[in-house]
């Protein structure tokens, strides 16, 4: 029998019949397999976050492939003012919502900060409850090689990890928000970064603000997708937050933010309307009533 090409084996094995990750409704959910073979056929693939069932399902009916539940919701829904405060309990919540919205899409939950810093053991026990409890597909965990050892144990103990180097919200604190990699010895280091993570068996890696050169050259080294997040127009894939790119968040968005859409002002102007019309008494209506 003849070994089937990748782009034959991304064919038969594809969720919904097809050749592509992003359209189309599935039987079964996307796997990693299948964040493979895309990368083999070349293909370039879009990455939302999302942290309740409902906004996950809206994704998922319009055929987003994979799903992160980021820690990005401690900024975006928790009230708080980094993703360091987020819990594992909370991330355990927010991604059992998200699985049950949605039926195709790979679902990736992050390791929240504190939950797989002591080292490989405590790693492997946070992200079963993420498995187990949430059901999710996948788990994301930030560091390159001071995080091999954790993404070696939990790919050998059967859990998918996409990987998370560059910027680091977690690590705010001491890097802060700025542009990872500028200069030749930081570039070096994100190299060894990306290579380490590979290496210890993740599936993916997340590039957080990396000028779009150095993305670029980790791309095309690594035989794993690359998701970018101001990280140039090279990387495998995309990721936005999805309050950012629907224009729910306010304030100045960073520069690598695309708004697809005004949502704080058509949910603010709605709310207005409801509140006018009930001072006014043009709520409810007779219409409106139960007899």
């Amino acid at each position: 029998m003849t070994q089937l090409s990748a782009a034959q084996a991304g064919k038969n094995s594809s969720s919904d019949g097809g050749k592509t990750l992003y359209g189309g409704k599935g039987t079964r959910r996307i796997t990693v397999r299948d964040i493979a073979l895309a990368k083999e056929r070349g293909e370039k693939w879009p990455m939302l976050t999302a942290y309740d069932a409902m906004t996950a399902s809206v994704f998922d009916e319009a055929g987003i492939p994979v799903m992160l539940v980021g820690d990005s919701a401690g900024n975006c829904h928790l009230g708080y003012e980094s993703t360091v405060p987020v819990t594992l309990d909370e991330m355990t919540m927010l991604s059992a919502a998200v699985v049950r919205g949605t039926s195709r899409a790979l679902i990736v939950a992050d390791l929240p900060f504190g939950s797989y810093q002591e080292g490989p053991v405590q790693a492997l026990r946070s992200a079963t409850r993420l498995v187990k409890e949430a059901g999710v597909g996948a788990v994301k965990l930030e560091g390159g090689e001071r995080s091999h050892e954790q993404i070696r144990l939990l790919v050998e103990s059967g859990i998918p990890v996409m990987a998370h180097i560059g910027l680091t919200p977690q690590s705010v604190n001491s890097m802060g928000y700025r542009v990872q990699g500028r200069g030749e010895e930081a570039a070096q280091q994100l190299l060894r970064d990306a290579k380490s993570v590979q290496d210890a068996g993740a599936f993916a890696v997340v590039l957080e603000l990396v000028p779009a050169e150095l993305a670029a050259e980790v791309t095309r080294v690594l035989h794993i997708p690359t998701v970018g997040i101001g990280a140039g127009v090279e990387t495998d894939a995309q990721v936005l937050v999805w309050t950012d790119m629907l224009g729910l968040t306010g304030g100045k968005m960073p520069k690598f933010v695309k708004q697809y859409a005004d949502l704080r002002s058509v949910m603010g102007d709605a709310a207005k309307a409801f509140a006018e019309d009930v001072v006014g008494g043009a709520f409810p209506l007779e219409e409106h009533s139960v007899h």
